[in-house]
């Protein structure tokens, strides 16, 4: 109780009402509504990976994930001196190959995975003068068992028997009797396996020989198609119905077209390019895994991508929602309690619950549109409700919505979201500094008891 007999609040109770005390309370608590943001991450993970597991279980009827190599040359070979075997390979001077497929989506409860159909057909044009040229030291080649060999990722994806077409006469192809598989090595030490098939090659095959072949298949897979640049100069050309096509690979195409209907794309790949010599021991052509020219079969957007991207912006959507609360707390008049805010920070994590369910079913856009729309709404009725004014809740309704259509531009910016969020972020402490301006940080809150206190003191002041 003071000289006018007013009782006044602890110095202690001042410190914990004042404006600024309120503040830091605030921003300590949009930090800590950031944790259940890691449940919800949890949660797109577990997603991501019963998709991955629908993608495995259905590539096992269909075969995975398709790598081609197109006729290749296998001559067995002897090093007497060291009593050493292994398989020497030409690779075509000139290779070309088509590629035509089409796709459809294989649905597995709410999972979607793209499984292809393809047409193969592999030209490949051999010169073996000077062959061999990097066989090891004192080896002797087989002519007489050499194969033609043709090469595939998954063989569980052949839909029909391949046919290899030599110098006009066709042969059924078989497991390659030299060499049944082949390890490629990729990048960041991934490794693709092949399974080979061949015919013999004694009959066409010797040393300053010169012919053709072309091989022939059906091949059905999921997610992506490749073929590897097995000629020392290839060339490619691949077509498809699926709209949305991402080349990848080694090599970019040298020329495309996308439309609604599918898309088209060329490549040429050079000799001095391809980085593989035109021939040698199969432990010298590892490298060929990096040559290969691949189309994956990809949705333009993945729920679960997009819905782990928009977690990233949690702590900046947590901040300015809390940050719009406040200035609606300090502007009013109207005090708004801790638990409030929690439950505020509560329907933002929800809003991402929401999202992740609703995009599994209609899409990400959709999703955002619906759950945002809903998220919003409740925020603002909130807002009328605690200052008890039609007012604010409309001003919320406004603020909010401009906040949600700023993170779905940032979500959906790819080069510019850095940019576009500094500067949003910027603009927004900028309008939190102008609306607070006047505001005395180190008064105590609107309605708290040592501001009644000071008015009563103001008011005996002014009596006396």
């Amino acid at each position: 109780m003071n000289q006018f007999g007013i009782l006044q609040a602890p110095a202690g109770d001042r410190i914990r009402r004042s404006i600024g005390i309120k503040l830091l309370l605030v921003c300590g608590l949009a930090l800590v509504m950031c944790i259940p943001a890691f449940f919800v991450d949890s949660l797109v993970s577990d997603r991501t990976s019963r998709a991955a597991d629908v993608v495995k279980d259905v590539s096992a009827h269909v075969g995975g994930q398709q790598t081609f190599l197109g006729p290749t040359l296998a001559i067995p070979y002897t090093v007497p001196a060291d009593n050493k075997h292994g398989v020497y390979l030409v690779f075509p001077a000139q290779a070309a190959a088509s590629v035509k497929s089409s796709t459809e989506e294989r649905r597995r409860s709410l999972f979607k995975v793209p499984v292809f159909s393809a047409d193969l057909n592999m030209d490949a044009s051999f010169d073996l003068a000077g062959v061999p040229a990097a066989a090891p030291e004192g080896a002797t080649l087989d002519w007489g068992r050499a194969e033609i060999i043709v090469g595939v990722s998954d063989a569980r994806g052949a839909r029909s028997d391949a046919v290899l077409t030599v110098d006009g006469k066709p042969f059924a192809m078989a497991p390659a009797a030299i060499t049944p598989d082949m390890v490629l090595n990729g990048a960041q030490g991934l490794q693709t396996s092949l399974t080979l098939f061949g015919v013999p090659a004694s009959a066409f095959a010797h040393s300053n020989a010169q012919f053709k072949a072309s091989a022939a298949l059906h091949f059905s897979g999921a997610q992506r198609i490749a073929v590897l640049s097995y000629g020392k100069t290839t060339r490619l050309t691949m077509q498809g119905d699926w709209p949305n096509p991402s080349f990848d690979g080694g090599f970019l195409p040298t020329g495309h077209t996308i439309s609604d209907h599918g898309f088209s794309a060329e490549w040429t790949v050079p000799y001095i390019a391809r980085g593989v010599a035109a021939e040698g021991t199969a432990a010298a052509i590892h490298a060929l895994e990096a040559t290969g020219l691949g189309v994956s079969f990809v949705e333009v957007a993945d729920p679960y991508q997009s819905v782990n991207r928009s977690l990233k912006y949690l702590p900046l959507f947590l901040g300015l929602v809390f940050l719009s609360y406040f200035v609606f707390e300090v502007t009013t008049g109207k005090r708004v309690h801790p638990a409030q805010y929690v439950l505020v920070g509560v329907a933002q994590v929800i809003f991402y619950l929401l999202l992740l369910s609703l995009a599994e079913r209609i899409g990400f856009d959709f999703a955002f549109l619906l759950g945002g729309a809903a998220t919003v709404a409740l925020l603002s009725g909130n807002a009328g409700w605690i200052f008890a004014s039609r007012l604010q809740g409309f001003r919320a309704l406004g603020v909010f919505t401009l906040l949600y259509m700023l993170i779905y531009m940032l979500l959906r910016l790819e080069d510019d979201a850095l940019l576009v969020g500094a500067i949003a972020s910027f603009a927004a402490v900028a309008a939190v500094m102008y609306f607070t301006r006047r505001i005395d940080w180190y008064g105590a809150l609107p309605g708290s008891t040592a501001e009644a206190g000071g008015q009563r003191i103001a008011a005996s002041s002014d009596l006396a």
